[in-house]
């Protein structure tokens, strides 16, 4: 079963530069090894593999995750503009072969407007 662990309505920043996720998703995202980054894999709603590098400060108590390198195409990709929500999930699989084994996927909710305001969020087709 997977669990939502971010779930984001996109901002400027996020469509253009680097997604940033709250410092409370840290505990289920890749470790970071005692690093400040990491590289993760992500599963799409169409089966494509994304690659991310999760990104915190290097000195700092308020860690400040983003998502940086792969972010960037995957917007262009699945063509996000602000408003549109992006949510991911840790799936744990339970199988003995496999058992504790984390992958994690993403799901894209497009942004349904009415006279340029967001009335609900519809899921990307692509």
């Amino acid at each position: 079963m997977a669990k939502k662990i971010v779930s984001k309505s996109l901002k400027k920043t996020d469509i253009e530069k680097r997604l940033t996720v709250p410092s409370k998703s840290l505990d289920c995202l890749p470790p970071l090894g005692g690093k400040h980054v990491a590289d993760f894999h992500v599963k799409d709603e169409s089966g494509r593999v994304w690659k991310f590098q999760i990104y915190t400060r290097k000195k700092n108590k308020y860690l400040k995750p983003v998502l940086t390198k792969g972010w960037r195409e995957f917007v262009c990709s699945k063509e996000l503009r602000v408003g549109d929500r992006i949510v991911f999930y840790m799936e744990k699989e339970e199988e003995e072969e496999e058992a504790g084994a984390v992958s994690y996927l993403v799901r894209v909710e497009k942004a349904v407007k009415i006279f340029g305001a967001v009335f609900a969020h519809k899921p990307s087709q692509c």
